[in-house]
């Protein structure tokens, strides 16, 4: 694996400044690769009618199935950037935990390493270890231009707000402060008025918009936004709120990447990666659930997009890769080494 060396900065040759971290909370690398399961798209037991989602999601081909579930990914990330994770191709990413469930995956994705010693519940405790997210905000170039936002509760925690000094919204926060856009006071409104079928995930519009007006309002350098409805939709057995959370995510996403692209501090200078914290079970019971228990459950993908990634597109070579080389390539990525040895490598692909 390659990775710089030397003093911070001294050596920066990628065109990186910024970064936009997402994650995608339970999305299988089947529905990523394949598009809609035949096994549970017409199956009246997870979906609202019998044939609710095939006009909209079904089609023999599941290279245009998924073009249709994720448009974005497959016609902009797939001509532009990255993508890792089918199986098919034997090019394998998973979780380097044994957990199989979402704290252990977001502290693996941010911090570089898993640790099963100590995080191996999704109970709210701070995190002990310092996620990239927090050794960037205590550098000079980056202090107070971190943020995050999450649709689960339990972020504050994962990220050690009050240690790491990092604002995050999440769960069922709101925008605070006296110079809050119309925007904001609205969407402030509507978290309130709407709570959604889950005690500590809120839907994902608000953690979306949340996320929208900080980056117009604020500029971070790097931000990190962690949709959270697939994974719950999942858990109670709906396929059809799965898969139509999926696609409303990839749009997300893509207005995401049109807004970088079209404000002057961030377009060409400016890295995006997209990755999950864990995977789920293959039949139409197992689906609903992951974790140590569920086969499979451990494998995942992940993508990027950005000026210092070569647009090599679906992955098709055999290899390797696990979430815990994210945050390490970050660092890669804006011209730094990371600063914890136990960190797994980069992703040497996205600097060739």
């Amino acid at each position: 694996m390659f990775w710089m060396t030397g003093p911070l900065w001294a050596q920066k040759t990628t065109k990186t400044e910024n970064i936009v971290l997402i994650t995608f909370d339970g999305l299988r690398w089947q529905e990523l690769f394949k598009g809609a399961d035949s096994l549970m798209i017409d199956d009246t037991g997870m979906i609202e009618s019998s044939g609710s989602l095939l006009a909209d999601y079904w089609h023999p081909d599941p290279m245009k199935r998924r073009e249709m579930l994720f448009p974005f990914f497959w016609s902009t990330i797939a001509t532009q950037g990255q993508i890792y994770g089918n199986r098919a191709f034997g090019n394998r990413v998973d979780n380097q935990n044994k957990m199989w469930f979402s704290y252990p995956g977001y502290n693996e994705v941010l911090s570089g390493f898993a640790d099963d010693e100590r995080i191996n519940s999704n109970s709210k405790i701070n995190n002990p270890n310092v996620t990239f997210l927090e050794y960037l905000n205590q550098m000079e170039e980056y202090k107070g231009k971190v943020m995050a936002f999450g649709s689960w509760d339990v972020f504050p925690y994962i990220i050690n707000e009050g240690r790491s000094g990092i604002p995050v919204n999440a769960g069922f926060d709101l925008a605070e402060g006296d110079d809050l856009t119309d925007v904001e006071k609205t969407v402030n409104r509507m978290q309130q008025e709407i709570r959604g079928p889950w005690g500590g995930v809120r839907l994902d519009p608000f953690t979306h918009h949340f996320a929208m007006e900080g980056i117009k309002k604020y500029k971070p350098k790097v931000i990190y936004i962690a949709y959270g409805e697939t994974d719950d939709w999942a858990h109670g057995g709906k396929y059809d709120q799965y898969i139509w959370s999926a696609r409303q995510t990839d749009a997300y996403i893509r207005e995401i990447w049109e807004m970088i692209q079209s404000d002057p501090q961030y377009k060409d200078k400016t890295t995006m990666i997209i990755t999950t914290d864990h995977g789920r079970g293959t039949n139409k019971s197992s689906w609903k659930s992951h974790g140590a228990s569920v086969h499979d459950a451990g494998e995942i993908w992940m993508m990027a997009i950005g000026p210092d990634t070569p647009a090599l597109g679906e992955m098709k070579n055999q290899g390797q890769w696990q979430s815990a080389m994210v945050a390490r390539t970050i660092f890669q990525l804006l011209g730094m080494d990371y600063p914890n040895e136990k960190a797994a490598p980069a992703i040497k692909e996205m600097f060739r």
